[in-house]
């Protein structure tokens, strides 16, 4: 189990990295306007960001 968490850790950090290697400037822009975002916004997008999340793993997850 743990093995997979930082499988999935790993796989994350590699997926945020890209942006920021591969157009600083469009990374820039994206951070900018997230700072002008309510708390409420980022709650909000946080949400929807995990809940995608959990759907994919249960999706794809092996049946166990």
């Amino acid at each position: 189990m743990m093995q997979w968490v930082l499988g999935a850790v790993a796989l994350m950090l590699v997926l945020e990295g890209l942006l920021p290697l591969l157009s600083p400037k469009a990374w820039r822009q994206a951070f900018e306007r997230a700072l002008t975002l309510t708390d409420g916004q980022l709650r909000f997008l946080g949400l929807v960001s995990m809940m995608t999340g959990l759907v994919l793993l249960l999706i794809f997850s092996p049946a166990s």
